[in-house]
């Protein structure tokens, strides 16, 4: 597939206009009785994001909370699949999910994206499209010579040997975040762990209820 040229110039037209809706962000959070928030995953590839990210939304589930998970393999197979890898690829990639967070918001669920996200710029422009408080950096911190030894898709042997182009870690910059709301450690916590530490704060902040829950392993 030829990759679409991309631009992020603002396509607004005199044509279209702002629709307010008549049932509120707030009145939908508060059916739902919890608060928005955006869990915003970060970190390099074979980090654990997804799996760590899944573990979250099932937990959130078993809790009664409303949530959704938008992971980034499965947003290039749809949304973003016209995108490849290079550095305006990457940023028009968060560009874009980062509107599709706020809507879902919008709807009053706790969101959670799972993506490399590489560039710190790029994270900070989706943290300003939500509300105060609602962008939640969670930083899968996991040393890469461990992302090495998963490497469950073999990216890094083929990023090693040429095959692949701008891989983050190896040709491409991962700007490591200075100050994430949640800082979990996948080589030395369970998968369980991680989820219950990420759930632990969200309920610390008051996004969703303590009711039921029961940490196993914290």
């Amino acid at each position: 597939m030829t990759e679409a040229k991309i631009t992020t110039a603002n396509m607004q037209t005199e044509n279209t206009v702002w629709h307010n809706q008549q049932i509120s962000k707030v009145q939908r959070a508060e059916l739902k009785q919890q608060k928005p928030a955006l869990l915003w995953y970060t970190g390099l590839s074979g980090s654990g994001k997804s799996t760590v990210a899944n573990a979250v939304d099932a937990l959130l589930f078993k809790l009664g909370c409303h949530s959704y998970l938008l992971d980034g393999d499965n947003v290039r197979h749809g949304l973003n699949g016209d995108l490849g890898f290079s550095d305006e690829a990457r940023i028009e990639n968060i560009r874009r999910i980062s509107e599709v967070a706020k809507l879902f918001l919008d709807a009053g669920l706790v969101v959670s994206t799972a993506f490399i996200s590489p560039f710190a710029s790029d994270r900070a422009l989706a943290k300003a499209k939500l509300e105060d408080g609602e962008f939640i950096e969670v930083f899968i911190d996991t040393p890469i010579s461990i992302c090495e030894q998963r490497d469950p898709k073999g990216l890094y042997k083929k990023a090693r040997s040429g095959e692949i182009k701008d891989f983050t870690g190896i040709d491409s910059t991962y700007d490591v975040p200075t100050a994430p709301q949640i800082h979990v450690k996948t080589d030395s916590l369970s998968i369980a762990q991680c989820a219950e530490q990420i759930v632990a704060y969200l309920i610390d902040q008051s996004f969703i209820s303590a009711e039921g829950f029961q940490p196993s392993s914290v």
